[in-house]
């Protein structure tokens, strides 16, 4: 599939220590950067949160504390992060209820400007959901790989 792009769009999905986009932290950004004439360019930090991962968090993304103690913090990669994503568009699954406030926040706090005048944020989940029939022999077909019957 051939993007039409006018400017590089970035995919972009965060690993973090919990869901409240004002209090927790980020602990993983992964970053693709796709460029109008189709180069791309990837990055992934692990990110010391200064905080404690909750088990629960660690149980689903497998960061633990101990595999980012010695990491960098986001005030540290703030700079670099912003860089790399500077003019692009945004695009992620679920990013613009999550990982887009959730970076803002990030960015906030490490006092690096973060604007999304100018910017299309592309919700990947939003395209999901509205492409795919939501039925539960949809969902079972989608997720199974079989037909449901009598559903």
């Amino acid at each position: 599939m051939e993007l039409k792009l006018k400017k590089p769009l970035v995919f972009f999905d965060l690993e973090t220590t919990g869901i409240n986009i004002a209090s927790d932290r980020i602990v993983e950004i992964s970053i693709l950067k796709v460029f109008p004439n189709g180069n791309k360019e990837s990055k992934t930090w692990l990110v010391n949160p200064e905080m404690e991962i909750p088990k629960e968090a660690s149980d689903i993304h497998g960061i633990t504390n101990e595999k980012v103690v010695t990491e960098p913090t986001f005030n540290e990669l703030a700079q670099q992060v912003s860089d790399l994503i500077k003019g692009c568009d945004l695009a992620g699954f679920n990013s613009n209820r999550f990982d887009i406030p959730l970076l803002a926040e990030e960015m906030l706090r490490a006092n690096v400007n973060f604007d999304m005048k100018d910017r299309v944020a592309i919700d990947v989940q939003v395209i999901f959901h509205k492409k795919e029939e939501r039925t539960l022999s949809a969902g079972y077909k989608f997720y199974c790989g079989e037909s449901l019957e009598n559903a």
